[in-house]
C-alpha cells in the first residue's frame, strides 16, 4: 500500500482492524473533507471516514474507485491523516488532498498546497505524505515553454525539483494573492481571493482502506 514516494514512504503505517459501523464513506476528497468540516463546525470529534475513490484514496493505495457498500465490519486499515486548514479572505475551509490557486494552467501564477502526492492523473507532489504533519506548498510563474514541458512530467513526478518551482514543506504560510487567484479545494471552487493563510492539523481525521483494495470498479 506504502510506496517509496518521499520522507516517511518507506515505512510501516496504519493499523489493521475492523470498519466500525460508525464511518462514513467518501468517493471523492471533496466528500471526505465535507464530512469533516460538518463535525468541525459542530464541535464534535470528526466520524471514522472510508475513502473510497479520490486523490487522498489513491496515494494511500486505492488504484481504483470501490465499490462504498457494505463497509462497515469489513477488514481495513486505520490511518490518521492531516487536514489542511485554509483561510481564504478570512473564511476558514478545510481540504484533505490539495488546494489550487491559479487563473489558468498555462499563464500567471499557480500556487498548489498538497497533503497527497496526485492531483488527478498527475503524480504533482510526489514527496507528499498525508501522515506527516506537513503541507508540501509549489509557487511558481513560468514561462509556457517551461509548462508545457512540466506538463510531459506531470504523470511521472519528475518534474520537480525545478529551479522555476518553489517548493516548500510548512505547517502554516501565508500567501499575497494580489490582485487574486480562484482557489479550488479539493476540485471544488470557492472563488477568487487575495490572501490565502495556510495550516495543517496534523491526524485530524481517522480514515479507513478496505483491505481488498485491488483494482474494483
Amino acid at each position: 500500500m506504502i510506496g517509496e514516494r518521499g520522507p516517511g514512504w518507506g515505512i510501516d503505517w496504519g493499523t489493521p482492524g475492523e470498519i466500525p459501523a460508525t464511518a462514513r464513506c467518501a468517493a471523492s476528497d471533496a466528500e471526505a473533507a465535507k464530512i469533516f468540516a460538518e463535525f468541525r463546525r459542530s464541535g464534535q470529534p470528526a466520524s471514522p471516514v472510508v475513502l473510497t475513490g479520490g486523490d487522498l484514496a489513491r496515494t494511500l493505495g486505492v488504484e481504483a474507485p470501490l465499490h462504498p457498500e457494505p463497509l462497515a465490519g469489513r477488514a481495513g486499515v486505520k490511518m490518521h491523516v492531516d487536514v489542511g486548514a485554509a483561510l481564504v479572505d478570512g473564511r476558514l475551509h478545510w481540504f484533505v488532498a490539495h488546494l489550487v490557486a491559479r487563473k489558468s494552467w498555462w499563464r500567471g501564477r499557480l500556487l498548489l498546497a498538497a497533503n497527497a502526492s496526485f492531483l488527478g492523473s498527475w503524480n504533482a507532489a510526489p514527496r507528499s505524505h498525508p501522515g506527516d504533519g506537513r503541507l508540501d506548498v509549489f509557487d511558481t510563474n513560468p514561462p509556457l515553454r517551461v509548462r508545457l514541458a512540466a506538463r510531459q512530467r506531470l504523470l511521472s513526478g519528475s518534474h520537480v525539483p525545478h529551479p522555476r518551482i518553489t517548493q516548500r514543506r510548512v505547517t502554516a504560510s501565508q500567501h499575497d494573492l494580489n490582485p487574486g487567484l480562484d482557489i479550488r479545494l479539493d476540485g471544488v471552487k470557492v472563488g477568487r481571493a487575495r490572501s490565502l493563510s495556510l495550516r495543517v492539523e496534523p491526524g485530524a481525521l481517522e480514515v479507513w482502506i478496505p483491505s481488498d483494495v485491488g483494482s474494483q470498479s
